[in-house]
């Protein structure tokens, strides 16, 4: 019986085969910190936040990358079930949408 995805794990003929988690594939990459500045700060916050981080464009771009990535998955996987950490999720979405 061919493998079927549940989320992310992989059953194979009704058994736990594998699961794939990417959850720690930032680790080590300081843009994964940066990520604050679009789930904690908004407007002049963020800009002080950035002013006063020692971080370069394409790791503040990579931030944003992963303050996306998140609130993404966030909003699809608590819409139904969490409206209030879903809403939040979408004011990050805007937030990383208009500063692209």
């Amino acid at each position: 019986m061919p493998p079927k995805w549940r989320n992310n794990l992989l059953v194979r003929n009704g058994r736990l085969s594998a699961v794939i988690d990417f959850g720690s594939s930032g680790v080590g990459d300081p843009a994964c910190d940066v990520t604050i500045a679009w789930t904690l700060f908004s407007g002049a916050s963020r800009e002080a936040f950035r002013a006063v981080l020692p971080v370069d464009a394409a790791t503040w771009a990579r931030g944003r990358g992963w303050a996306l990535w998140k609130a993404l998955i966030t909003c699809a996987g608590h819409r139904a079930s969490n409206p209030g950490d879903a809403q939040a999720a979408r004011r990050v979405i805007n937030d990383v949408l208009a500063e692209y």
